[in-house]
């Protein structure tokens, strides 16, 4: 758990991008013992995620839910009606987390977003917000505007892309990470994870899963498959050594590294 304004962030969450029909993995999720949810606009499924909370029979408060506003939300009128549309599809009547999906627009506009965020959350329509995809450029915009700064920025973060001057940065500003990505969609053929995977009896997503959690990261695992997610989950009961964390930190390629979109440096 990582506390927030005075309530708690469960550390693991359930990704569903590109999930067309998320809500049997949400639930078989939630049924055992997930309590984050990461969806986001761009993803269209946030209905199908606000009916499997209802169906988990857990009580709402008790499940984060975040989603993200997309590049063409950018704007302050603009995104406080994506929060509303968020409201309604999702059926809630608040967001624990809205994050501003990616900084691809401009300054003017990447600001007026925030802006809008911070009056959503006034209005007690969000609880926290953050961003996404936010090199160290998109995080100095804010504050050198004086803005309140983001909870969270959502980053890809996996062995091979560690993203250290973002990090750098979040921790110094106190900005927690969360990661996406972790499970590398499943490029792990790496001697320091396979071998790792052996050591620890264990798959290699377990080890991913459990390497972010050690960093201080909140890992966003992502399956369809409600085996594969509950299996993503049993990570509690073991701790990768410190000779081989350091293996796994050893893995960083920067941005070589990446394996999905990325956009930290955009302008």
């Amino acid at each position: 758990m990582r506390e927030f304004a005075g309530y708690d962030l469960p550390l693991l969450g359930l990704g569903v991008y590109q999930n067309d029909d998320a809500k049997p993995a949400c639930l078989a999720a939630l049924k055992h013992g997930y309590r984050h949810i990461d969806s986001a606009r761009y993803y269209g499924n946030e209905a199908q995620v606000g009916e499997a909370v209802r169906e988990s029979g857990i009580p709402r408060e008790q499940v984060f839910i975040t989603t993200k506003l997309t590049n063409e939300d950018h704007g302050y009128d603009s995104a406080l009606a994506a929060v509303d549309q968020s409201l309604k599809r999702f059926g809630f009547e608040y967001i624990d987390f809205i994050l501003i999906h990616s900084a691809m627009s401009d300054k003017e506009r990447r600001l007026a977003t925030w802006r809008a965020l911070i009056e959503a959350k006034k209005q007690g329509k969000v609880k926290a917000i953050g961003v996404s995809n936010y090199g160290v450029k998109h995080l100095e915009e804010i504050r050198e505007a004086g803005l309140e700064t983001p909870a969270i920025n959502q980053i890809e973060l996996q062995p091979l892309c560690q993203q250290k001057e973002i990090v750098d940065y979040s921790k110094k500003h106190n900005i927690f990470i969360e990661a996406y990505t972790p499970l590398m969609r499943g490029q792990w053929d790496v001697p320091a994870i396979t071998e790792a995977a052996k050591k620890y009896n264990k798959t290699p997503a377990q080890i991913l899963v459990r390497w972010s959690l050690q960093r201080g990261f909140a890992p966003l695992p992502k399956s369809a498959n409600p085996e594969r997610v509950v299996q993503n989950a049993d990570v509690f009961d073991f701790e990768i050594d410190a000779d081989d964390m350091a293996s796994i930190n050893a893995l960083d390629r920067g941005k070589a590294g990446q394996i999905t979109w990325n956009p930290v440096d955009v302008d």
